[in-house]
């Protein structure tokens, strides 16, 4: 499974009214502790593809969950500013990125984007599968996302285009926006910036019992001109 399935649509959330607010920190605390590892500790198949061709430079991941993404970018020279909303989830990754030895190129930020938002300009600005439960104001942070790529930088926003191959209408009642969606949401100026990639494309993963599947996700990278 993709280390940034942020889709999390975990069947299995709480709803009795003691748990802690679902896409708050605390619930996102509580999914991390649940196991020693959540996902596979590979990057995201998506963000190799689109990123492996960029030259190294400062790099934001928002949502690093447990830092394969961050990793992946450090291990190739990237200096990572690396953001999540759980203190667990970064602790996790801290020791990922300490055990690759790029500890040194990779700035830990808890931040929950519907409050705060890393400072800077960064040459890449990743955010694979930066969904969550509630009242989550996607659109927003990745405007905001958009607003800190310097002149020259690249937006990669990706994210789940559909169910799982193993039960394709487990979440039907989801919108899963388009690259064109996307784009739109974006608001961008026209002429600042260019149109790299905006395409779905079906992922290889495994089931919750180990089989082989597939789900589609989709991609969308621009390029901020000036």
């Amino acid at each position: 499974m993709p280390e940034h399935d942020h889709a999390h649509a975990h069947e299995n959330a709480h709803e009795n009214e003691n748990a802690p607010v679902a896409g708050g920190a605390e619930f996102w605390d509580g999914r991390y502790s649940e196991s020693t590892r959540i996902w596979s500790g590979n990057p995201n198949a998506l963000l190799v593809r689109e990123a492996e061709d960029l030259a190294p430079g400062r790099a934001l991941d928002l949502g690093c969950g447990e830092g394969a993404d961050t990793v992946w970018l450090a291990r190739r020279g990237w200096r990572v500013t690396a953001t999540d909303i759980s203190k667990v989830a970064l602790g996790r990754a801290a020791e990922h990125a300490a055990d690759a030895g790029v500890a040194e190129l990779v700035d830990w930020q808890q931040h929950d984007f519907s409050q705060s938002f890393p400072e800077g300009e960064f040459d890449l600005v990743s955010a694979c599968f930066l969904h969550s439960y509630g009242d989550f104001p996607r659109e927003r942070i990745l405007r905001r996302a958009a607003a800190a790529v310097a002149p020259g930088g690249t937006l990669l926003v990706v994210g789940h285009a559909g169910g799982p191959s193993w039960n394709p209408e487990a979440l039907a009642d989801i919108h899963f926006p388009t690259p064109e969606e996307v784009l739109a949401q974006l608001e961008l100026p026209e002429g600042g910036w260019e149109v790299l990639t905006a395409a779905e494309h079906v992922q290889a993963m495994t089931d919750p019992e180990g089989r082989p599947g597939t789900r589609p996700d989709n991609a969308l990278k621009v390029r901020r001109l000036v």
